[in-house]
């Protein structure tokens, strides 16, 4: 049984004069070869053109798995934007077998090792199966992520019988396929030698440790063992038997398998990472099974005869993530960084052959990616100008894949710049204390919609979450009643004076703007002899003790004109 997980992304049918975006090219080029390519067409004109991704649940699933989910999730909307028939599918791998014990999992799990992931229990009360609660932990955040996607077990895929055809005919051409891994394969691996299927064992529920040996194609049984020695992660237990291979009688290989998924399900597009793509690796075995053993033309980006290009990595801080490992940032995980709209837009900004390494902690890189965001979100409304107007369609593109949400605003919504959120949080210490700030300051309107309200909330919370846990020293500070002594002590009495004849003029009017603040600032500078570097140093310093901080006008705009002055006559005292 297959479920359907939709967002709730306008359904506008926003089609771009030119093929300005990766996701617009790659699915013209997948069109015109459906053209041309007599089965594709066959296929595509009884199932539309089906988008296709699968992922192990073997444990939590990084971001780099999620970089795919996207990039085949905008493939399908841009397809339906050129009015093309089409969806995205996603199939747990849930019956491959469990062979490595990852950070996550107590020692007891030991025992498992060799069953189908889908036939062990799941570590966490509430779900049936080892596969559905690691599956499920990412799927569940599918709206968060605007990705449409059907999603589909491939171990209920075999018990259907869905693969029945391809296992009798990959059986009956086993010699075949055992020739096609000895192109690819390293001498003496045992694809070259075994039959290409791993029957369940009837005695041990294990899927790992069983060598089928013998196809009796009349009466379409597998001969097989289960090993004790197999494989070095686990044990069989010995059992030798007999079993019908159709129906979840049990599973391809998985170099195999890949092949065999592409007719059975009638995929066009299909793309992975790089480490899948390296020549000889199992995209090449599967390309060659798919073309000589099942007829079938692989998904794009290969061909019968090319491999084509993979997506590149998604790496933190330089590290490639690895989901046995529990390396790097799960996919369910990354909205603990930032929202699930930026995550988006990063990956669908970046074309997929460039590596993306997003590292959130300790570094600038949440500032540097909600400005980019902020920027294409100007440009979508025509609040920024870019005189070359190939970029700017671009930019309005992605901004159209990335959306995330009901219809797209007719209006820009309020941007609050991620550095202001930061400094205004660290200001009032509350997210709602700093968007009362923010409505006294006049950046947000008294009166605002509950989504608008809700927009800015969440950056101020994310901004909060990200100076107090992740922003560097740099970005962090602390405002005082008054002026610090180890702060008075860096000062020259040049720098003080400025401070004092800028604090009377502070309360000279009731509330300056923050352009009548700067002219003051200038004018102090002007009537103190200083020059404007040592004036900001000064003012950064009695009021953060740090040499720099946010926009100083804007920083005494949060902090408020009379708070500014009272602690900058403690400089007086």
């Amino acid at each position: 049984m297959t479920r359907r997980i939709v967002s709730k992304m306008a359904q506008q049918k926003i089609i771009p004069k030119k093929d300005i975006h990766w996701a617009d090219n790659i699915a013209e080029t997948v069109r015109k070869r459906a053209q041309v390519d007599p089965i594709l067409k066959k296929v595509v004109k009884q199932k539309g053109y089906i988008v296709y991704d699968e992922k192990t649940p073997s444990g939590k699933i990084h971001i780099g798995a999620g970089r795919g989910w996207v990039i085949h999730d905008c493939i399908a909307k841009a397809m339906r934007d050129k009015g093309m028939k089409a969806k995205f599918i996603l199939s747990s791998d849930d019956i491959d077998p469990f062979d490595k014990l990852n950070k996550d999992l107590p020692a007891s799990y030991k025992k498992y090792l060799g069953m189908p992931f889908r036939n062990i229990p799941s570590p966490e009360k509430g779900y049936k199966s080892f596969a559905d609660y690691y599956f499920s932990e990412c799927t569940q955040k599918f709206e968060e992520f605007g990705i449409e996607a059907e999603i589909q077990s491939t171990g209920k895929a075999y018990d259907k019988g869905l693969f029945n055809t391809t296992i009798k005919t990959a059986l009956n051409n086993a010699e075949k396929i055992q020739q096609i891994y000895s192109r690819f394969s390293r001498k003496g691996s045992i694809g070259t030698k075994r039959l290409p299927f791993n029957p369940i064992c009837e005695k041990c529920g294990k899927i790992g440790t069983t060598y089928a040996y013998e196809w009796d194609s009349e009466r379409e049984i597998i001969k097989y063992r289960c090993e004790a020695n197999l494989v070095d992660w686990a044990k069989g237990c010995g059992h030798e038997g007999e079993i019908s291979p159709y129906d979840g009688g049990g599973k391809f290989p998985w170099k195999v398998e890949w092949a065999a998924k592409w007719p059975t399900i009638g995929v066009a597009i299909e793309t992975a990472g790089k480490d899948h793509f390296t020549y000889g690796g199992s995209r090449s075995v599967a390309i060659a099974i798919s073309d000589e053993v099942f007829d079938y033309p692989p998904p794009y980006p290969s061909t019968r005869k090319e491999i084509g290009k993979a997506y590149e990595f998604f790496t933190i801080g330089g590290k490639k993530m690895s989901t046995s490992k529990g390396r790097g940032v799960s996919f369910a995980g990354m909205t603990d960084y930032a929202p699930a709209t930026l995550i988006r837009y990063l990956l669908v900004k970046t074309r997929p052959h460039a590596v993306i390494d997003f590292d959130p902690v300790g570094t600038n890189k949440i500032i540097l990616l909600y400005e980019a965001y902020d920027r294409t979100e100007r440009i979508y409304y025509n609040n920024e100008h870019i005189a070359n107007e190939k970029e700017a369609q671009h930019e309005k593109r992605v901004y159209e894949l990335s959306h995330v949400g009901g219809p797209i605003s007719k209006t820009q919504p309020i941007q609050i710049p991620f550095t202001y959120a930061s400094a205004l949080v660290q200001i009032t210490g509350d997210v709602k204390l700093a968007m009362d700030a923010l409505v006294c300051t006049g950046h947000v309107p008294e009166s605002i919609s509950a989504a608008e309200k809700k927009y800015i909330v969440e950056r101020l919370a994310y901004a909060k979450m990200w100076t107090d846990e992740f922003a560097p020293d740099d970005y962090k500070f602390i405002v005082s009643k008054s002026v610090l002594k180890e702060s008075k002590d860096n000062l020259e009495d040049a720098d003080i004076s400025a401070l004092l004849i800028f604090k009377d003029k502070l309360l000279g009017k009731k509330e300056y703007t923050e352009a009548e603040c700067m002219e003051l600032i200038k004018k102090v500078v002007d009537e103190s002899g200083i020059v404007p570097r040592q004036f900001y140093r000064a003012a950064y310093l009695a009021l953060l003790n740090k040499e720099h901080g946010p926009k100083l006008t804007s920083l005494i705009k949060m902090i408020g004109q009379k708070e500014t002055a009272l602690i900058l006559s403690s400089l007086g005292e």
